[in-house]
């Protein structure tokens, strides 16, 4: 069983930087595809960001694309999402998500979730 616990969530006005911190635990391995996802209310959760923790390689939406950064620090079985240019529309419970399989994709199509942590954008 892998064990997935966000935090860094918060409240922070337009234009700001938040960074979400995913701390993973479990065995026999942790899974190298980690995802980001959110959901806001009334909507269907969705793709932020991806990323394979063995090879380095990223995926994005387009509506994060440039100002959302996906990394993971392996020694620690962390993945972050720095968020800058945060706008209203960004608000939403983030989640993060491990797969399995080797390949990052963009549905929900994971298999370990963590509960989430809220992120709020004011105006």
């Amino acid at each position: 069983q892998v064990h997935l616990v966000e935090s860094g969530g918060g409240l922070v006005q337009t234009g700001g930087s938040l960074r979400l911190t995913c701390a993973a635990s479990g065995l026999p391995a942790i899974p190298n595809v980690m995802g980001w996802f959110r959901q806001a209310p009334g909507k269907e959760r969705e793709f932020v960001a991806g990323i394979n923790r063995s090879s380095g390689n990223t995926l994005y939406s387009d509506s994060v694309k440039g100002r959302f950064t996906v990394s993971s620090d392996n020694s620690k079985s962390a993945v972050y999402l720095q968020m800058n240019s945060l706008e209203p529309e960004d608000a939403a419970v983030y989640y993060c998500a491990a797969r399995k399989r080797p390949f990052i994709v963009s549905s929900v199509d994971y298999d370990y979730w963590g509960q989430g942590t809220q992120v709020t954008v004011s105006s």
